[in-house]
Formats: structure tokens, C-alpha cells, sequence
């Protein structure tokens, strides 16, 4: 025990910055070109605008930033993605001290997390499900310091970092539902006064540019969402169908974690106590949105696609060390540590094989090539256009042929050709 209780945040920041390294040079190393959302991602960020035609602009903003730092340098597209992972990790460590007065059950908080794929084998490829995480549990953060200290800054934030997430993808809507029903019911108890309510003002005013441009563009990004849902096919069976669907898979996804929880216990015997803030601020906050987004399975009948629960999990192992934290047994701490290393090390050892035996992925994709014959065809075919300065397409193609070339000419999306096209629009179609 005496060996687990020291240096713990030695041990915390160590594995982070392993995790950090290891996931950063696995992609670096062994894909050849960036996959289909960090492509999509720096194609709409190479001509910003306040949202796009499937997302808010949260997770273009981001790459573009690191693109103007760096320029087309794959890897760091790939520590963009693990800055976002191992924030989170931090904020739940730093939000676990509040919980435990042992470091050890922190640590433990996050090392779990290596149990659920979406923080590994998935985590190198930044879409909008990465870059929402490190916001998601920000919010959690400072919602929690709000209902612990009251204090007007710690409400401002939470709205900044709601507001942020909002902008990262609408379906943060689901961790919104879950504060409101949370405030609301420590407003109605007294726990709480209305001092809360001012993390609305941060919050709209940064969601504010965004509506603006929704109402301009026909909420396209609303209309998309809900077509990714599959909720249009009308048949009573859907309703029955995916949410059912949807519960396999996620305890599929929790597996490998419920396994390291396994390992760690004595006994699964949980004791509730309904006064207890901490367990019903961690309750709510991790099945609350689990609950309203299988609902909205339910009613709608939509399909609720893997992926899009990467960030729900986040502060999953600080519930369930939470929970079980008199069941833990830590003479069982070198079975866990062996788990533990087992999967840390297993993920990247089977994405590094998947990604070097299998040659047909988009990360095996030439997209350097595609960008050098494009260019080529450009300057032999332009003649008197000039310089190359926006590009048609879709954006896996185009976003490839803008991102490679060191013009990087801006995207505009087209469903037909790609078109390469001059500052007066005029333009050439490459087939």
C-alpha cells in the first residue's frame, strides 16, 4: 500500500506523458496519409467560417490553428488529438482530488480509462468527437466547483467551456440536459441559489456568431445530424431495433474496463446513500446523458453511431472508484497493474499491425501524389488564370489536394468535380 500512496502524481503525469508519446508516434509512424476527419477538418479550416455544412466550427478551428503554427506536418495533427485526450485525463485527476482524500483512488480514476477504446485505438484520428472530450469535462469540472464554492468564476467558466463544447458538436446538448436537470433540482432543495444562472452569459454570447450563421444557412448542420441518425426511415421497429443496437455495443465498448474493475475489487457490493452530493453529482453527470441519448434512440428510433460516445465515458472510472472505493483490494494492485499494462500496451501493438498489414485504408491513401498531379495539371492547363487559390470538391480528394500543396489553396465544397480555380473563380476541372 505504502508503495501505491507515494509519488502518485509522479505516476499520474508519467503515464500521461506516455500515453502522450506512445499514441502521437504509433499514427506518425506507421499511416502514410492523415485520415478522412483530420483531412475534412483542415479542409474546412484552410476558408473558416462560424459552422459548416455538417458541424459547428469547433473542430476545424483547432487543426487550422495548429496548421498555421506548423504548417502540413502529419504528426502533429496526431499530439492535437492526444492534447485533447490527456487534458481530459488531467481535469478528472484534478476533479477526482475533490472526491478522494488518497491520491491512489485519483490515479486509479484515470488509469481506467485505458479500458475504454475511444481514449486509445480510436483517439489518434481528431474529428469532432475527440475535439468535444477535453470541453466536456471542463464543463464537468467547473460545474462541480460551481456547486462546491458558489463562486461567480467558477460559473463564468463553466459557461465558456459549455459554450466551446456546444461548438464542438451539438450533441454536448446531452451533458447540458444533464447540468440543467442537476441545477434544477439543487435550486429547487435550496443547495444552490440562482448565482448559477450566470454561466448563461458566456454561453450565449459565445454560441451567438454560430446560431447567426445557422439562420443564414438554413441549419444545415441540424439537418444533417439527424440524417446521420437514420431517423427519417419510419418503421416501428427502429424504435426497438437500435436502441437495443446501441446498448449491446456499449457494453461491448466497456469490456475491457469493467474487466480492469474486476481485477481491482473484492466484491461488487454497493452501498447508496441518496444524501450522499458527490454520488448524485456523479451520477448525473455520467448516466443522465447516457439515459437521454438512449431515449432519444427510443422515441425517435435513430441510430446512435459508436463513435459519437466518445466523450460520455470520460469520468467513468472516477464514478465506478467512487462507488466501490471500500470494495477495492489493493493486495490485487499487481493483477490490476498487469491488466492495465496489458491493454496499454496491446492497443497500439494491434493499431500499428492493422495499420501496417492492411494497404487499403484512407491512411494508406497517396495523397501527396494526388496534390503533385493536380499542381501539374494546374500550371500546364491554366495558362494566363494565375495562381491556384480555391479548390471544388468534396473533401476527402480536394481536402487532400489543399492540404498537401504548399499554396494550399482554399476549399469549397462541390458534390460533382473537383475544380481548381483562380482569386476571379475561374476555374479548371480535374478528372
Amino acid at each position: 500500500m505504502a508503495i501505491y500512496k507515494k509519488n502518485i502524481s509522479n505516476l499520474f503525469y508519467i503515464f500521461v506523458f506516455a500515453h502522450l508519446l506512445i499514441w502521437t508516434l504509433v499514427p506518425s509512424l506507421t499511416n502514410h496519409n492523415l485520415p478522412l476527419d483530420i483531412i475534412e477538418a483542415l479542409a474546412w479550416g484552410s476558408n473558416l467560417d462560424w459552422g459548416f455544412n455538417k458541424h459547428p466550427p469547433m473542430s476545424a478551428f483547432l487543426p487550422e490553428l495548429i496548421y498555421q503554427i506548423f504548417g502540413p506536418k502529419d504528426w502533429v495533427y496526431y499530439l492535437l488529438s492526444q492534447i485533447c485526450i490527456v487534458v481530459s485525463f488531467i481535469v478528472v485527476f484534478k476533479l477526482a482530488e475533490d472526491f478522494f482524500d488518497n491520491k491512489i483512488y485519483c490515479l486509479l480514476s484515470v488509469l481506467l480509462l485505458e479500458g475504454i477504446y475511444f481514449y486509445n485505438f480510436t483517439s489518434p484520428e481528431f474529428n469532432v468527437n475527440v475535439c468535444l472530450t477535453p470541453f466536456w469535462s471542463l464543463s464537468v469540472f467547473y460545474l462541480w466547483r460551481g456547486i462546491k464554492n458558489n463562486k461567480t468564476i467558477d460559473w463564468l467558466l463553466l459557461g465558456i467551456f459549455a459554450g466551446l463544447g456546444f461548438l464542438s458538436k451539438y450533441l454536448f446538448i446531452y451533458l447540458g440536459l444533464a447540468i440543467d436537470v442537476l441545477l434544477i433540482y439543487m435550486i429547487y432543495t435550496k443547495r444552490l441559489n440562482y448565482k448559477c444562472l450566470v454561466s448563461f452569459i458566456p454561453f450565449i454570447l459565445i454560441l451567438l456568431p454560430h446560431i447567426i450563421w445557422l439562420t443564414e444557412n438554413e441549419y444545415i448542420t441540424i439537418t444533417y445530424g439527424l440524417l446521420r441518425t437514420g431517423s427519417e426511415e419510419v418503421s416501428i421497429l427502429n424504435h426497438i431495433k437500435h436502441p437495443t443496437i446501441f446498448l449491446g455495443k456499449q457494453i461491448g465498448i466497456l469490456l475491457p474496463f469493467l474487466l480492469m474493475i474486476f481485477v481491482l475489487v473484492k466484491k461488487f457490493k454497493i452501498n447508496i446513500n441518496l444524501n450522499d452530493e458527490r454520488l448524485l453529482f456523479l451520477v448525473s453527470i455520467n448516466l443522465i446523458p447516457i439515459l437521454f441519448i438512449f431515449l432519444t434512440s427510443f422515441t425517435m428510433g435513430a441510430k446512435i453511431r459508436t463513435m459519437w460516445m466518445t466523450p460520455f465515458y470520460i469520468s467513468f472510472g472516477l464514478l465506478f472508484v467512487y462507488v466501490l472505493k471500500s470494495q477495492i483490494n489493493f493486495e490485487k494492485m499487481r493483477t490490476f497493474t498487469s491488466v492495465f499494462l496489458a491493454l496499454f500496451l496491446l492497443s497500439p501493438s494491434l493499431y500499428s499491425y492493422i495499420s501496417i498489414t492492411q494497404t487499403d485504408k484512407r491512411t494508406d491513401f497517396d495523397g501527396k501524389k494526388l496534390a503533385q498531379q493536380a499542381k501539374l495539371f494546374y500550371e500546364t492547363e491554366a495558362k494566363d488564370l494565375g495562381k491556384m487559390e480555391y479548390i471544388k470538391g468534396n473533401e476527402w480528394i480536394a481536402g487532400n489536394i489543399s492540404y498537401h500543396l504548399p499554396e494550399r489553396p482554399k476549399w469549397i465544397y462541390s458534390s460533382t468535380e473537383v475544380q481548381l480555380c483562380n482569386k476571379d473563380m475561374k476555374c479548371l476541372t480535374y478528372k
